[in-house]
């Protein structure tokens, strides 16, 4: 078959010289080839079956007529748009048996067509349409009019394009076909063989496939009126006497019927949240854990920053002048500022001498070190010079150093047996004269400059030297040969940027700022300080470690002084940045407040401590959502003075996006939004500045309406009248420190590092299309890399000597190269790549960037078995502390252990042979040493006498002191077998920190590896086991952390070099940028590395090039939201301001700013979601919530499961099922409480398995793992909720699809093929088979294709895809449980019964081994569904009177039962 297609396709290519497109190849060539085959087939048949005709396959006339068809089919598909075939008629029926073969043929002949594709290669192929190259229901369309309509006489015309055409292929099938003629093109039937089988209703009735039009129950509120009320008006409104409109009752039924208050009020989730500590208690064992809560708080924000804590005294709130503005003119000094500036002026000049007196005391034995060690000497200069503040002294501590660095280098060059120079030594040099000259060169004497010009000319540098300190001397031969034997032999500028390009100065301001005490901050930072101070609103985007938090605690600071009632929230990703910044806050302030006022409180889902009494509440994003969605806690909201948003990022994620989005447009005061990855922050800042100007209009409003009712002007809020609705841009994108990154690869087993060029990850297409990335930028070496690399591909490039690094126009002749000269050249090199590639030498820049890039090479074992042979090398290499992100929770864990496991191997062999035998006979002394002395201590004691044996007694005790030091050296871990930095935290510390984690389920295993300096970190360890490893690698004791990428959400963890360990899916651009940000410690690294270890080479390119996604907006609503607004605007405590709240949240969504078509959408869900809430007697008419309202909003986590868990409770079944043992008894089965487990299983533990588990022979030993379906009744009311619900959201997208962008529609989503053209009119039969235009509205016209209606809403499991995608809806935001979901293949995959497994056995192993979770995560799992049924229980009892109401009994029963299982592990 291969080689018949070939010649097919080499006979093709002459009869069609000019090419052709793909759909008319295939055609011509898969008909030809399939008649050909068949021919053979049918006579080989005739042969094997010695004359006798079976009659189950086609003749070949049959066969041809087939084709006929197939070519006029391919005809359609070439002439009209996907407009019109999407109107296509459906034909039910399948084809007959005896075509069956011809068809498996043809469809064989296409696969070998395809696969020799490459023929065309020479030939003009068009290769676009090759996602449509057949549509089989237009086929069997063709058939069915041939076969029944047009045998009956119905004869219709095809039209004179689409019969020139279909001629054009026929007349070149019977010429690709040679053995035999297949006839003329007409007509296309010559057989009256059927070849689709008979069937009772054979086209699909488009007409009985229409949704219903449901009409619309009138609703009507103040908050529904002003947002759809532009759009009410066009819906159609059911009448008060309708059924389903009189139906609307069943809440009250159901109450009367078991004798609840469904709409009473109950306690929201602030109250339910676990109290940390009881603040009120006197218990002493609470006010002890208490105390040592508070000490440890301050121990672990001291371990984040070393600062110490200040006192803040309110101030009052009396406005004062910003301290930034200018000053007025100086008056006269008063006696006492006379003798304040005098004092100081004293202590500083008796600092200075006692600089003075210390410099001549150490300078000596600093002198001494640096002749013996040039290295270790320059450190302990460096630390002096780190703690004098007097520039007098400094300035001779450094040329002491430059000195001793001239010395060094004449002595080093001196060596005439030296082919290559050390260049330690004038990068030393260098590092000292760019010191002297840009800090102190106003306290330089002549001798100093001398000194250092006499530097510069025996490094080679003359011309600096000259332009520094002109000399008149002449050298002659003589002397410059002895220069050149000092020399290094390169230009200084090159040297500086080869050598020195991580030393290179930043800039940086010199005048202090009076608002900031510790550092002298940098413009940019100045600004985030005025944005405070003018109470104004900021989104600050600057890199990781680049200084933006501080504006965080400046802003706390100020707000603290102002009074002991403003409220500062800070808002963080995670619980574990929770914890971080808690405990910065309290290390950082103190306060004497009133009683039951505290300075910093917590509030998480997990436990909660001081949150609305405090000044300032750390939480997360879920949880300053219920307090701000609260009715009843919108008078603790008002005294909210600011909002810190850190990590604003996660605003574009997939999962709680919306949250933040709900935050930012909710509050009323100043907001502060920190990110170091946004990359369209213009368009996030236009969006909050439009939310702040709804404020400041509804701020008006409101004040001017309580103004006319009182008659008089109203007192505003101190901090309302100062507040500015501006909200500022502060953009910085320089980071402090280089990142550098490396590809690790396996060379003979061992690993080796090659440097990754940052233009390795571009092409000339990338660059020429989209530039060099905002973020993409190079070392000081790496440009000059990319300089060389230029000069090496292009010997007469034109602009050479103007980018010589000697001749740069920043570099030229300058002493000190900074570093924004440096990315000043950076610029210039980028600039004249790009002018390359647009400007005809676009083949030159390639050969530059292949040149730049490293030769990776593929290593076929298991990288990650390697992984503790990269931790050690890296260790050699001087990179540690390091972070190395992997993705899997597993991996996390196993690859440290495997790290620690490979340093006690290592230590095993390092062991002399009996030195176990050793520790076993000290031990076992020791152990009966201790036992002697406390049986001899208590016979003392019962004694009553002293001591007869005193002598004895210190025998023991020494021999017992000096066994214990014996065994301990015996088992000290040598220092070459572990990581840790011992020196760095004493004992007492480190014990405290290990005694925290006791009882923690990891506490033994994290001790062990802390000991060998590796730890992990991933979010299913407790607070507890993650600051262990935190504290610890901030002290430097740990300096080896595997972790996920939770970690580079914003925690405070810096290190010298980030690895990227594994691959994964979430390793995109933006986990990228957090993750790598972490390298390089501000202060301590002024280089970060970056390496990627097992990550593939695309891989690695696409994530540096990549950009970070913009920030664009998720759906914004939900029905749990949309009833929980409802509660707000109808019960909060300050009607108006809730009310206000809820239409910002409505009118503001970023999906919907500037897009109208999104905005109307979001409208048309509102109105939906409204609808569902009153059908469900959720909400009123009046928009008023009711019945079990509280309850939904309650559960709102888990949406849709609390709407259908409402459902299955007002429907009795819960009743139902929860019946006691015995009559009266208040106590359930096993049985009754495993079903209810079931159940609740089903709503709120769905985890899914893989369809291949059901497959696998596994075993299991203490699970079922598989969760089995919801009982008969339970499910039959799922299918009823869900077939409701199908039906409302259907309706709804019918609306919504007029706003549908059908040229989009008619468009491939990601390649943007079009299928669109005019409409073809002059043929009968087109019209004729294309005339369904009914029921195909709201589903995507590529649905359509393949014979779907509208209806195909109502399934069950429907694809995202089969509704149109530019309506910016699809069926997730139906709020329905499918009971059954269904993997990519199709098959059905299993809900994991972990939840119900647990309450069986109650072991986390046995859901680790069995039902394949990992501890931690199964830890958690277990925790939230947990927390659910006490939630539920809760809300039962205080929703129902009756005490003996089995429903409330059994959740009870359930909740206190799991509690006790639970809380064993």
């Amino acid at each position: 078959m291969m080689k018949e297609a070939c010649e097919i396709i080499s006979l093709l290519k002459q009869i069609w010289p000019e090419g052709s497109d793909i759909r008319r190849v295939l055609c011509v060539t898969s008909c030809s080839l399939s008649l050909g085959m068949y021919h053979c087939f049918l006579e080989n048949r005739k042969k094997s079956s010695s004359g006798q005709v079976k009659d189950h396959c086609l003749t070949l006339k049959e066969a041809k007529d087939l084709c006929r068809l197939h070519c006029l089919s391919v005809v359609f598909l070439l002439h009209l748009p996907l407009s019109q075939r999407a109107r296509s008629r459906f034909i039910t029926s399948h084809w007959i048996k005896g075509a069956q073969p011809f068809l498996k043929m043809k469809r064989w002949c296409e696969y070998s067509i395809l696969s020799n594709i490459n023929i065309f290669e020479s030939w003009n192929l068009n290769l676009v349409y090759l996602s449509d190259l057949s549509d089989e229901p237009l086929l069997k369309n063709i058939a069915f009019y041939y076969e029944n309509e047009y045998v009956k006489g119905l004869h219709l015309n095809l039209g004179n394009a689409i019969m020139k055409d279909y001629e054009h292929l026929w007349n070149t099938v019977s010429k690709l076909v040679t053995k035999f003629n297949v006839g003329n093109s007409f007509p296309l039937r010559t057989t009256k063989l059927q070849f689709l089988r008979k069937s009772p209703s054979p086209i699909k009735d488009g007409s009985n496939e229409k949704l219903p039009n449901l009409g619309f129950i009138p609703v009507s509120s103040d908050v529904i009126n002003k947002f759809t009320g532009d759009i009410l008006k066009d819906f159609p409104f059911l009448k008060s006497d309708d059924p389903i409109v009189t139906s609307l009752v069943k809440q009250k039924e159901f109450d009367e019927l078991v004798h609840w208050h469904s709409h009473r009020p109950l306690s929201d989730d602030y109250d339910r949240t676990k109290c940390q500590y009881d603040e009120k208690s006197r218990d002493p064992r609470v006010l002890r854990s208490l105390q040592m809560y508070h000490r440890f708080q301050r121990f672990y924000g001291n371990s984040l920053e070393s600062v110490s804590s200040k006192l803040i005294i309110s101030q009052g709130v009396k406005p004062k002048k910003d301290c930034h503005e200018p000053k007025s003119k100086k008056t006269h000094e008063t006696k006492a500022e006379i003798i304040t500036r005098e004092n100081r002026k004293r202590l500083f000049e008796k600092e200075e001498q006692k600089e003075e007196q210390k410099w001549n005391a150490l300078s000596c034995s600093i002198e001494k070190k640096l002749k013996e060690n040039l290295v270790s000497g320059i450190k302990n200069l460096e630390d002096f010079l780190k703690s004098c503040k007097s520039n007098s002294v400094k300035v001779q501590v450094e040329m002491l150093g430059l000195t001793a660095c001239l010395k060094a280098w004449k002595e080093h060059c001196q060596d005439e047996g030296k082919t290559t120079k050390d260049m330690e030594i004038p990068i030393q040099m260098m590092k000292r004269i760019h010191s002297l000259m840009e800090k102190y060169s106003e306290n330089l004497q002549e001798d100093d400059r001398q000194l250092i010009a006499r530097c510069l000319r025996y490094l080679g540098f003359e011309e600096l030297a000259c332009s520094l300190h002109p000399t008149k001397d002449v050298m002659d031969d003589i002397k410059k040969k002895k220069k050149n034997k000092y020399s290094i032999g390169i230009g200084p500028a090159r040297f500086q940027l080869q050598y020195m390009g991580h030393y290179l100065i930043r800039e940086e301001r010199k005048d202090p700022d009076p608002r900031v005490q510790d550092f002298i901050p940098d413009t940019w930072q100045r600004e985030l300080l005025d944005v405070v101070d003018k109470h104004e609103s900021a989104v600050i985007v600057a890199p990781t470690s680049s200084g933006k938090t501080y504006v965080s605690y400046y802003c706390m600071e100020k707000v603290l002084k102002e009074s002991d009632e403003g409220v500062v929230v800070y808002v963080a990703p995670t619980k574990a940045l929770v914890n971080q910044v808690a405990a910065t806050v309290q290390n950082r302030y103190t306060k004497n407040l009133p009683g039951g006022l505290v300075l910093c409180g917590v509030f998480t889902r997990d436990y909660r401590h001081d949150a609305l009494n405090c000044q300032v509440l750390v939480t997360v994003p879920a949880c300053f959502e219920i307090l701000l969605l609260s009715p009843h806690r919108q008078n603790w909201v008002k005294r909210i003075r600011y909002v810190i948003f850190d990590e604003v990022h996660c605003l574009g994620g997939e999962i709680g996006a919306e949250i933040w989005e709900h935050l930012l447009v909710m509050i009323r005061c100043p907001f502060l939004a920190l990110s170091a990855t946004i990359s369209n922050p213009e368009h996030l800042t236009e969006w909050l500045q439009s939310v702040k100007n709804y404020w400041k209009e509804e701020d008006g409003v409101m004040t001017r309406g309580i103004a006319s009712k009182k008659n008089a002007t109203v007192p505003k809020d101190h901090w309302q009248a100062k507040q500015s609705y501006k909200v500022r841009l502060v953009l910085y994108g320089e980071r402090y420190n280089d990142l550098e990154k490396y590809l690790c690869s396996v060379k003979n087993d061992d690993i080796c590092f090659d440097h990754f060029h940052p233009c390795a990850a571009l092409t000339t297409y990338h660059i020429e299309r989209c530039g060099f990335p905002s973020d993409l930028t190079f070392s000081p070496r790496e440009s000059l890399q990319l300089y060389d690399t230029m000069l090496e591909t292009w010997n007469n490039w034109p602009d050479a000597q103007k980018l010589c690094p000697e001749n740069f126009i920043h570099f030229k002749n300058k002493l000190v190269i900074k570093k924004s000269d440096a990315r000043k050249y950076e610029e210039s090199l980028k600039a004249e790549l790009t002018s390359w590639v647009k400007n005809g030498n676009e083949e030159k820049a390639k050969e530059v960037l292949r040149k730049l890039s490293p030769h990776s090479s593929s290593y076929s074992g298991n990288m990650l078995k390697l992984f503790p042979l990269l931790v050690e090398k890296l260790k050699t290499m001087g990179k540690l502390p390091a972070l190395f992100f992997l993705f899997n929770i597993g991996a996390v864990e196993s690859s440290a252990r495997s790290v620690s496991a490979f340093l006690e191997k290592k230590q095993e062999m390092q062991r002399p042979p009996k030195a176990d035998k050793e520790a076993h006979i000290m031990a076992s002394k020791l152990q009966k040493l201790r036992k002697s002395m406390e049986k001899q201590k208590l016979l003392d004691e019962k004694s009553h006498k002293k001591p007869k044996n005193l002598d004895k007694n210190f025998v023991h005790e020494a021999v017992h002191d000096n066994l214990l030091k014996s065994l301990e050296k015996n088992l000290e871990i040598p220092p070459d077998c572990t990581y840790a930095d011992q020196k760095v935290m004493d004992t007492e510390l480190l014990q405290m920190v290990f005694h925290r984690v006791r009882s923690q389920r990891k506490g033994s295993e994290l001790k062990a590896l802390a000991e060998r300096g590796i730890g992990y970190h991933h979010k299913s360890m407790s607070n507890k086991e993650k600051q262990l490893v935190e504290i610890l690698f901030r002290r430097g004791f740990i300096r080896v952390v595997t972790a996920t990428g939770t970690l580079a959400l914003g925690v405070n963890m810096p290190c010298k070099s980030v690895v990227f360990a594994q691959n994964s899916v979430y390793l995109d651009a933006l986990n990228y940028r957090q993750m790598s940000g972490r390298a390089g410690r501000r202060g301590q690294d002024l280089l970060g590395d970056v390496y990627f270890f097992n990550i593939p080479f695309p891989k690695i390119v696409k994530l540096i090039k990549s950009k970070v996604p913009e920030l664009r907006g998720q759906f914004p609503l939900s029905i749990s939201l949309i009833l929980r607004l409802m509660l707000l605007a109808s019960k909060g405590d300050d009607p108006e301001d809730g009310k206000a709240k809820v239409l910002s949240v409505l009118k503001h969504s970023l999906l919907s700013f500037k897009r109208p078509k999104a905005m109307e959408m979001l409208k048309l869900y509102f109105l939906f979601s409204l609808q569902l809430l009153v059908k469900e007697g959720y909400v009123d008419q009046e928009g008023n919530p009711m019945g079990f309202a509280g309850l939904v909003s309650h559960l709102h986590y888990h949406e849709p499961s609390n709407l259908v868990f409402v459902n299955f409770l007002v429907r009795g079944l819960f009743h139902k099922l929860c019946q006691p043992t015995e009559k009266g008894s208040k106590r359930f089965s096993q049985d009754v409480m495993e079903k209810l487990v079931l159940v609740l299983a089903h709503l709120f533990g769905r985890r899914y398995l893989p369809a291949k588990f059901q497959d696998a022979n596994l075993k299991f030993y203490q699970s079922k793992v598989f969760l089995d379906d919801l009982p008969e009744d339970f499910s039959a009311a799922l299918d009823d909720y869900n077939m409701q619900v199908k039906k409302d959201f259907a309706c709804f997208l019918l609306i919504v699809s007029r706003l549908a962008d059908m040229k989009q529609e008619y468009q491939l989503p990601l390649s943007k093929i079009e299928f669109t053209g005019e409409e073809c009119e002059d043929s009968q039969l087109v019209s004729h088979l294309m005339n369904c235009k009914e029921g195909r509205t709201a589903i995507s016209p590529f649905v359509c294709l393949s014979g779907n209606f509208d209806d195909t809403l109502l399934q069950s499991e429907i694809s995202s895809d089969v509704v149109l995608h530019t309506v910016g809806v699809n069926h997730i935001q139906a709020p329905v449980l499918w009971p059954q979901n269904f993997d990519s293949q199709g098959r059905k995959m299993p809900l994991n019964a972990y939840a119900l497994d647990f309450y069986k056995h109650g072991s986390l192993v046995g859901l680790s081994q069995d039902n394949r979770l990992h501890q931690g995560d199964a830890y958690h799992l277990l925790k939230d569904f947990a927390l659910t049924i006490r939630s539920i229980s809760v809300s039962l009892r205080e929703l129902c009177e009756n005490e003996d109401d089995n429903v409330v009994l059994a959740f009870e029963q359930l909740s206190e039962t799991f509690f006790e299982k639970f809380n064993k592990v």
